[in-house]
């Protein structure tokens, strides 16, 4: 026994032991996010309850939990509730109710029981009365209108999006460019130029766009007039609401629906989740913007972070003398990655944004302010911070890839005539790429998911433009953004609707560990192809 302990066998065990218990807790994570991610777009049944004091309740049964009886006797039989989802929270305020088993006298599934999901108020449940065009009934029962309904309904969606296409784009565009106009103008005035063979240019030009301004309002009047085509739906309690085609997302029947149908429904939803904007502050429709915003992020921190940390790393290994000084500027570098990363936060809205953003509209942007340019919150200054808080874990990476290299080869390349600078460029850093993206792999994992110091310096709840669009010069880096970390904090815990919003935190935190995995695994294989490039190194 004696022996057993003293050939360190137990440590081994020990140490594999932790690492298995670890393993095991992350893929139960994982398993627990994909099982509620994912189920989340199946279209379950409409259950419609009759309860034991007449109520009547139409909806999804979302959950299912016992009910705590701390004060109840032994062999007691427990007690369940289930929770609904009714929707119509326009008509009945909240979206979900609790209902307690025992309080069921009867429950069924009708076949026409029909789900709506709406741009604005949420789900709606209910059953199809009648289509109207401009206050006229065009059909009138549940199938007849059912019928009708899906010939409308795509062009229902058609005009809504060229509705949305005048309002974003057109007007948009309109808008914009006017502001740049009006900002030319006042830079005229503050440099005394006002009033001259310019300002008169400028001038016949917002007249100009002023022209097409009211002609994409008519345009857009028009649009609206003609579509005048509502639903009429009766819902619980002897009610009825009216509803605009272009305010519907999708109708469906789940419990006259099969297999097949259900799976469609369902990759539509997925698509929609990935592809759309989101609605209902936040807690429905997609996440494309907080995607877009996430990878863009990362994709420029990491364009600066690994420049930064490999030239300090050759520095400090390959150039600086080892002495007393580098050696504290190595564990400074060390003890950097240990600061809380609101500190990093605070240093980029202090340094980043305040000092260097409030110059840079000082001197290039003064005729917009108060109003600020680029001293203010925005993908950049955002992008900049993380690349200071992941800096050291490349300088680190990069410095043990520097580490391993035999010297031999340096001296090799030397006794060849080589510079030192033909050296490093031509042996050293291809050598040691596989650990400089070791390092960026760590980096891009870190920046994906931080949260806190993203919320001082750049991004919103809700991003009216992407960082990328169609408006020159194209890439607006001073723009805030949307993140997936972020999104997964407010939905979950500054929402309003909390239990709307339940799903949406598995199927985000799931989202996210896609796109970190989608990252890495990139730069995985860029490493892996330079491992085999450069067989003869030590790594």
């Amino acid at each position: 026994m004696k022996r057993f302990w003293k050939s360190g066998d137990p440590f081994i065990w020990l140490t594999g032991g932790a690492l298995a218990l670890s393993l095991l807790m992350v893929a139960g994570l994982v398993l627990l996010v994909l099982l509620n991610g994912l189920g989340f777009f199946w279209p379950s049944p409409i259950v419609r309850l009759i309860l034991s004091d007449g109520k009547e309740l139409l909806g999804q049964v979302t959950q299912r939990e016992a009910i705590p009886q701390p004060d109840a006797s032994p062999g007691t039989a427990p007690r369940y509730r289930i929770q609904v989802k009714v929707g119509n929270r326009d008509l009945y305020g909240a979206d979900f109710v609790w209902v307690e088993e025992a309080t069921i006298a009867r429950r069924d599934f009708p076949a026409e029981a029909v789900l709506i999901e709406r741009r604005e108020w949420g789900n709606l449940y209910g059953f199809i009365k009648e289509v109207r065009d401009n206050e006229r009934a065009v059909t009138a029962g549940p199938e007849a209108a059912w019928t009708t309904l899906q010939g409308l309904l795509p062009n229902a969606t058609s005009t809504f999006q060229e509705i949305r296409q005048i309002e974003k784009k057109e007007i948009g565009a309109i808008n914009y460019a006017q502001e740049k106009i009006r900002l030319k103008l006042k830079k005229l005035q503050l440099s005394g130029q006002e009033g001259g063979s310019e300002t008169a240019r400028l001038d016949k030009e917002m007249e100009g766009w002023a022209a097409k301004y009211r002609e994409q309002e008519a345009r857009l009047a028009t649009v609206r007039h003609h579509s005048q085509q509502t639903l009429i739906v009766s819902v619980i309690g002897d009610k009825e609401t009216e509803l605009p085609l272009q305010q519907i997302v999708r109708i469906i029947r789940p419990n006259s629906m099969g297999v097949w149908s259900k799976s469609g429904v369902y990759l539509s939803r997925l698509w929609e989740f990935i592809s759309g904007d989101p609605r209902e502050s936040n807690t429905e429709g997609g996440v494309f913007p907080a995607i877009f915003g996430t990878v863009m992020m990362v994709m420029i921190m990491s364009l600066l972070v690994a420049p930064l940390g490999v030239l300090a790393a050759f520095y400090l290994r390959e150039y600086a003398k080892q002495g007393v000084l580098v050696s504290t500027v190595r564990i400074a570098v060390n003890n950097l990655a240990g600061v809380p990363s609101i500190v990093f936060g605070v240093f980029g809205l202090g340094f980043f944004i305040y000092l260097v953003g409030g110059s840079i509209d000082r001197l290039f942007y003064p005729e917009a302010l108060p109003t600020p340019t680029f001293g203010t919150g925005g993908i950049l200054w955002a992008s900049l911070t993380l690349a200071l808080l992941t800096v050291p874990v490349v300088i680190v990476a990069t410095e043990e890839g520097l580490a391993a290299i035999p010297p031999g080869m340096r001296e090799a390349s030397l006794a060849l005539g080589a510079t030192k600078f033909e050296t490093t460029w031509r042996v050293v850093l291809p050598t040691v790429m596989p650990s400089v993206l070791t390092g960026l792999i760590l980096a891009m994992a870190r920046a994906a998911g931080e949260v806190a110091p993203l919320m001082i310096t750049g991004v919103v709840k809700l991003a009216p433009s992407l960082p990328i669009d169609g408006v020159w010069p194209f890439v607006h880096l001073e723009r805030k953004f949307m993140h997936l970390g972020f999104h997964i904090y407010d939905v979950g815990f500054q929402s309003p609707n909390v239990d709307a919003a339940r799903p949406m935190v598995y199927t985000t935190v799931l989202l996210l560990l896609l796109v970190v995995l989608i990252l890495n695994l990139a730069t995985i294989l860029i490493r892996n192809r330079l491992r085999k490039k450069y067989a003869s190194s030590a790594f």
